[in-house]
């Protein structure tokens, strides 16, 4: 018997539903228009398991398909084959594998589990945020959410989405009190990126301290307490796998040293990150025709131009800047567990900074840490400055869609 929607679970369908196709709007519109006027990257530049020379069928996908892509469309197809793709990690690969032999096309496989997932998402946080703050606040954060400038990466074929679906999911289920529902979906996402693992700090700190619905009488840590041992999991049997494929269970991690130079230096990134941005006014204030040596690290692309690099430096540091203030808001004014989870999301790649870009992707792994995107809606509120940001946020998700679109570095 299929049980009918309340008013409450309609609301949230509406409300996402409708951020969802405006923002993807934006991001289609945006790609397609940039890919047919400035002609798109050269095919040297497009990795071949992202090629075809089906004209309508680059057109549609170009919003959604570059850079990490194309190593995620590898593993669906390929496996481990080879130890650079160690450094990414196995569920959403694993996921497009399963559907692309449906719908006899990985491509359409990975924007389809992406687009779905997100819608997913939404969902799932206008039902967390009515439960925490009430339906207004509810509708302007999946808004906030869906316009944020980089939540193209939520339909394109990168584990964003996914990984939001998850991560919301088991905030959304230990806030009902699912113990072990929310650890199952923090194992998935501890299998999906490396930092799912974090989610056990704001459950353990939900579980103890709340909020939840129905808090159990009796003893604080009581039998269900253990659901939440399931959520390294994830990340753990990835480890056991690599050991016996590649008899190294960290390769992982000397993957993404070796891909993007990244070194373990705790909050590093906070201090290079803002001399990067130091330098960065100054190379754009006096421009030079250096360019960065082409052997210094994989993947510098376009960012071996200096004003590209400059641009892209400044762009990071501000998403940074954000960040911090956001999370201080949300420590302030959201539950423990929400400013917890935050605050470790922005610690990890701080303290894993990369060379010449020490806040690589910075603004990518800012999309996926919802309560600084609960902070900022509440902010925000209703009304005039509520379209204004918006209107804002959509410009750049707009260009960073365009640029996506035509491989050029974003995030």
């Amino acid at each position: 018997m299929i049980r009918r929607l309340d008013s409450g679970q309609l609301l949230a369908v509406s409300e996402a539903w409708r951020a969802l196709w405006l923002s993807r709007l934006v991001v289609w519109g945006a790609g397609i228009f940039a890919f047919l006027k400035l002609g798109g990257a050269s095919v040297a530049e497009v990795p071949p398991v992202a090629q075809t020379s089906n004209f309508g069928f680059t057109l549609l996908t170009r919003p959604a398909v570059a850079y990490d892509s194309a190593n995620y469309l590898t593993i669906a197809r390929d496996g481990y084959s080879y130890l650079d793709l160690t450094a990414f990690y196995p569920l959403y690969p694993a996921l497009i594998s399963g559907v692309g032999t449906i719908v006899r096309s990985d491509i359409f496989a990975g924007i389809g589990l992406s687009i779905a997932s997100f819608a997913v998402a939404l969902y799932l946080l206008h039902r967390l945020v009515q439960l925490e703050l009430g339906d207004a606040h509810a509708r302007t954060t999946v808004l906030v959410m869906a316009f944020f400038p980089t939540a193209l990466f939520f339909s394109a074929v990168y584990t964003e989405g996914l990984f939001l679906a998850l991560s919301v999911g088991a905030f959304y289920s230990a806030r009902r009190g699912w113990w072990a529902r929310a650890a199952v979906l923090a194992m998935l996402a501890s299998a999906t990126r490396n930092t799912g693992v974090l989610l056990l700090l704001p459950l353990v700190a939900m579980y103890l301290h709340g909020p939840r619905e129905n808090p159990a009488p009796g003893p604080r840590i009581r039998p269900d307490f253990a659901w939440l041992a399931l959520v390294p999991l994830g990340l753990a049997a990835f480890f056991v796998y690599l050991h016996f494929h590649t008899g190294d269970a960290f390769t992982s991690f000397t993957a993404t040293k070796e891909i993007w130079g990244r070194e373990t230096e705790p909050l590093a990134g906070l201090w290079q990150g803002a001399e990067a941005a130091a330098r960065s006014l100054a190379q754009i204030a006096a421009p030079s025709s250096d360019s960065l040596p082409t052997d210094t690290y994989e993947n510098t692309g376009d960012l071996s131009n200096p004003l590209v690099l400059a641009q892209v430096n400044l762009l990071d540091f501000a998403f940074l800047a954000f960040a911090i203030v956001a999370c201080a808001g949300a420590l302030r004014r959201l539950p423990l567990a929400y400013g917890l989870y935050a605050a470790a999301g922005i610690v990890v790649p701080l303290s894993a900074p990369a060379p010449y870009e020490p806040l690589m992707s910075m603004p990518r792994y800012l999309a996926v840490l919802f309560p600084l995107h609960i902070w900022l809606a509440l902010q925000l509120g209703r009304g005039r400055r509520l379209e204004a940001a918006l209107v804002a946020m959509g410009a750049l998700l707009a260009l960073l869609a365009a640029e996506f679109a035509n491989y050029n570095w974003v995030a």
